[in-house]
C-alpha cells in the first residue's frame, strides 16, 4: 500500500484539526476538505497554516512532491509499546549542552527552502542550520554542542527586550530523557526525524495544559507563569527560564508528516497502572527532549517578548542529525542504563559505570 492511500492522511489535512491547531476550533467550515494529499489539500493547508502546520508545499530535496510526508527508510515494523517494569531508577537521562550559532527568520521543518519567512529563530547546534538544511547537509556541518557527534539543529523563536535580542549564554541544557516507565525499550531517534513542539498560534491555556509543560517562564521565586512575569529580580545570578517536553512516541513510519507532530506522540498513561506507555499507534519509545533554556534578562520584563508573540506562544524544532553510533552510545548507557549523565555520557554518583565518550566528547 502506497502512502498516499494510508488512512493516517485523512486525519491530517482535514478542516476540523486544521483549525484546532490553529487555536479556531469550534469555527464551523462550511465545505468539506479537499482529498487528502491533493493539491488542493496543499493549498488549502498553506493557506489556513500557522507556523506549525505548514505543508512544504513548495517540495525540497527531501519532500520532492511538496506533500509533507518523509518516509522513513527503513521503516521500523512490528514494534508493540513497551510495558515492562524494569527496576526503579529515578534518572534515565543524558545532556546535550549546545550554544547558540545564529539568529535567522527561517525554518527548514516549516518553510523548507523559503528564506526569511518565518519569525526570527534562535539556533543552536549545527553552525549551518538554514532554510536550505536537509539531513545530509546538517551531516556535513559543524556544531556548537560539546559532543562533536552532535551536528542536530535545535531552534526557537528568538527573545527581544523591546528591539533587543536576548540570547542565551553559554552551553544550553537540552536533556535526553525517558518518557516512558520502560526506559530499558528506549531507542535513538532515526537520523532526518524532525518535529516542531508546541505552536505559535496556541492559547495561553493550551500552552499551560500542553504535556510538554515542566514549569512555564520562571525567574527567581516564580514559577508556572504562561507569560512572562512582570518583573524579576535585578540580580546578576537570575535569568529568565523555561522548560519544554517533547514527546517521545515514534509511529515508525515517517520523518515528518504536513503538521509536522502527527509522526510523534507524547505517553499515555497504561489503564490500572500509573505506567507512562506509548500508544498503539505510535509504538516507537524514541528519547524525550526536554528543553531548559535560560535568558539572560531580569528587572523590568514589560518589554520582554518572542518574534511569535507573547510567552505563550513559546515552541521549538528539532532536527536530527546526531553521528548514528555516538546517539545510540549515549541512549544505551544512560537511558537505557538509567543513569543521570552529562554530555560525556558520565554519571558522577555512579562512577563505576564509566562514561559513554572520552573527555573530547568522542566514542572511545
Amino acid at each position: 500500500m502506497s502512502r498516499r492511500s494510508k488512512g493516517l492522511s485523512a486525519t491530517l489535512i482535514t478542516g476540523a484539526l486544521l483549525l484546532t491547531s490553529l487555536g479556531l476550533g469550534g469555527v464551523a467550515v462550511s465545505a468539506g476538505p479537499p482529498a487528502p494529499h491533493s493539491a488542493a489539500a496543499r493549498s488549502f493547508a498553506a493557506t489556513h497554516s500557522g507556523h506549525a502546520l505548514a505543508a512544504s508545499v513548495a517540495g525540497s530535496p527531501e519532500d520532492p512532491d511538496g506533500d509533507g510526508y518523509i518516509p522513513a527508510n527503513p521503516p521500523v515494523t512490528g514494534v508493540t509499546p513497551a510495558t515492562q517494569d524494569p527496576p526503579h531508577r529515578y534518572f534515565h537521562e543524558f545532556q546535550a549542552n549546545c550554544s547558540v550559532t545564529h539568529t535567522r527568520p527561517d525554518d527548514p521543518i516549516v518553510y523548507p527552502q523559503q528564506p526569511g519567512k518565518s519569525h526570527d529563530h534562535t539556533f543552536m547546534g549545527n553552525t549551518a542550520t538554514d532554510a536550505y538544511s536537509t539531513t545530509a547537509s546538517l551531516e556535513s556541518g559543524r556544531t556548537t554542542c560539546k559532543a562533536p557527534g552532535d551536528l542536530s539543529g535545535y531552534w526557537m523563536p528568538t527573545l527581544y527586550n523591546g528591539d533587543q535580542q536576548v540570547l542565551p549564554v553559554g552551553p544550553q541544557v537540552i536533556y535526553y530523557k525517558a518518557g516512558v516507565t520502560d526506559y530499558t525499550g528506549v531507542r535513538p531517534f532515526p537520523k532526518g526525524l524532525r518535529f516542531v513542539v508546541g505552536s505559535p498560534t496556541q492559547s495561553a491555556d493550551e500552552f499551560r495544559h500542553h504535556p510538554g509543560f515542566v514549569e512555564g517562564w520562571e525567574c527567581g521565586d516564580s514559577y508556572f507563569n504562561t507569560e512572562f512575569p512582570a518583573t524579576c529580580p535585578h540580580r546578576a545570578d537570575v535569568q529568565l527560564n523555561i522548560r519544554f517536553q517533547a514527546p517521545s512516541c515514534w509511529d515508525g513510519k515517517y520523518l515528518d508528516t504536513p503538521d509536522h507532530k502527527s509522526h510523534m506522540a507524547y505517553p499515555v498513561v497504561k489503564p490500572g497502572t500509573n505506567d507512562n506507555v506509548c500508544p498503539a499507534d505510535h509504538p516507537v519509545a524514541v528519547p524525550m527532549i526536554e528543553f531548559k533554556m535560560a535568558f539572560p534578562v531580569n528587572g523590568d520584563m514589560s518589554k520582554v517578548r518572542l518574534a511569535s508573540g507573547t510567552g505563550h506562544t513559546f515552541h521549538y524544532d528539532f532536527f536530527n542529525a546526531w553521528d548514528t553510533p555516538t546517539l545510540k552510545a549515549l541512549v544505551d548507557h544512560c537511558v537505557v542504563g538509567g543513569l543521570q549523565c552529562d554530555a560525556r555520557g558520565y554519571d558522577e554518583t555512579h562512577p563505576q559505570a564509566g562514561a559513554a565518550l572520552n573527555e573530547h566528547y568522542e566514542l572511545p
